[in-house]
């Protein structure tokens, strides 16, 4: 199999560069092309150990005429107003800012894709936006490309970034399959269109297939294949994992005390978390939460940290532990590149850490993984509420989030007080809802851990053969 793996974002390298996915397709015989947006600097601590025989390539910028953009826009505001899921519904109404150029296109988008939310519709907007795309030198340049590099299949390691459709258009004239991942477990709930038409996808589990035939019913149940997520596959690799006593040396922390996580969200979508913290912290040191344990806190890897300033220097008692990703481009999150150091941290903190605290995030699901428990803050601290509504009621409604719910996978903090019941009911009897944490998984990760990334190899060499 000769594949070129489109990589067209930080959180894409992270799953097929940094784990096993490369590796492996060397030692099965296969070739891969990267098409990245990676600095040229990066590229020698990426490569997974192949010794320069995996090809790169930087995907071309992809610079939108204006009525592609309008398409673009207004295709996924149909997805948005036809699904209309909780989590659409808020990044619809989420409010238009820019220039006035810029507003008025998004707000015409919006109106049109209002229109044109049904599946006749959207497939209409679809064929008019490739269409848009197709005449565009870009589209000509990738199948030259392709031409040279002679793949069999083109992967794409997340199916959200505009960038990726003028290579898998390129890939279609040429009669080349395509497939994509998808990234994460509210992608296709919570987020607008699928960037391009694949043919294939693979997905996390059973739910996840559902959902995609769900959302988008036009795609053909046989071509979504379930193969886990090499996100969580360096979970089960024990090479990576240091004793208790030199992770926790590293961090600065003390082996002999319990460490709580709290996992931090993107600035957007969990503005209050400094504030979040800073009540976990006063809770320890005025004795609620027993036993005086540790807080590490570690961002979101498109966080730069630097918000928590404040409520570190107010308690410098807090451990900090900043994602070692690289910024590469100030404000752009699919910019921000991933380090094997960080893989290793990772793993080590989900591994060691005896409790996590999060607001609705994916760390859920990697503390579930170590069977470790999880406090969910559900309460607000700002008034009004961030976003319009209690964040009980916002965030814990979306449709990806209700399992967790639903199976008793965590506990919900609805005040200061709770939180610090919920840490001191867990710290003391690690083992509470084990079960729930257990179904969650079971339901989320279609494949047992370390797994996926020989499950998307298998799947590709299969369409490769077609």
């Amino acid at each position: 199999m000769n594949c070129v793996l489109l990589l067209p974002d930080g959180v894409g390298a992270r799953n097929f560069l940094l784990g096993k996915f490369l590796v492996r397709l060397k030692e099965r015989g296969s070739r891969a092309h990267a098409l990245h947006v990676i600095p040229d600097q990066m590229i020698k601590k990426l490569d997974p150990g192949l010794n320069g025989s995996l090809g790169w390539s930087r995907l071309r910028p992809y610079k939108h005429r204006p009525i592609s953009l309008a398409l673009e826009y207004s295709l996924s505001y149909a997805q948005m107003y036809w699904a209309d899921t909780q989590a659409m519904r808020y990044l619809r109404d989420w409010p238009i800012k820019g220039s006035l150029r810029h507003r008025a296109v998004v707000h015409t988008a919006k109106a049109v894709g209002r229109l044109a939310a049904s599946r006749a519709g959207i497939r209409r907007l679809d064929n008019w936006h490739c269409s848009s795309v197709r005449s565009t030198e870009l589209v000509a340049e990738y199948r030259k490309s392709f031409e040279q590099i002679r793949p069999n299949v083109i992967f794409c390691s997340h199916q959200r970034p505009p960038d990726v459709l003028p290579p898998v258009l390129a890939a279609k004239e040429l009669g080349i399959p395509t497939a994509t991942f998808i990234f994460s477990w509210d992608n296709l709930s919570s987020k607008g269109r699928i960037a391009a038409p694949f043919d294939h996808y693979l997905v996390w589990s059973d739910l996840m297939r559902r959902e995609m035939t769900k959302y988008y019913p036009d795609v053909d149940p046989s071509r979504v294949h379930i193969v886990g997520t090499p996100q969580f596959d360096p979970y089960g690799d024990p090479s990576l994992l240091w004793s208790r006593e030199e992770f926790f040396s590293r961090i600065g922390a003390d082996p002999s005390r319990s460490l709580i996580c709290y996992s931090g969200g993107d600035t957007r979508t969990c503005p209050d978390d400094p504030a979040h913290v800073s009540i976990l912290m006063g809770l320890i040191r005025d004795g609620k939460i027993a036993g005086n344990p540790q807080v590490v806190v570690r961002p979101a890897p498109v966080d730069d940290g630097t918000r928590y300033a404040n409520t570190r220097q107010t308690y410098p008692e807090m451990l900090f532990s900043q994602p070692a990703w690289l910024h590469t481009t100030p404000n752009d999150w699919t910019r921000v590149i991933p380090t094997h150091e960080d893989l290793k941290i990772l793993a080590n903190l989900t591994h060691h850490a005896d409790l996590n605290v999060n607001l609705g995030s994916t760390m859920t699901l990697d503390f579930a993984i170590h069977d470790k428990p999880v406090v969910n803050v559900a309460f607000d601290v700002s008034n009004p509420p961030v976003f319009g509504k209690p964040v009980w009621e916002f965030f814990y409604r979306f449709e990806h989030y209700l399992p967790v719910v639903q199976f008793g996978a965590a506990r919900f903090a609805r005040s200061p007080l709770e939180m610090a019941e919920h840490v001191n009911a867990y710290l003391a009897n690690p083992a509470l809802d084990r079960d729930g944490r257990r179904r969650l998984v079971d339901l989320q990760v279609g494949a047992p851990i370390g797994t996926s990334s020989d499950r998307v190899i298998d799947v590709l060499e299969q369409i490769a053969l077609q």
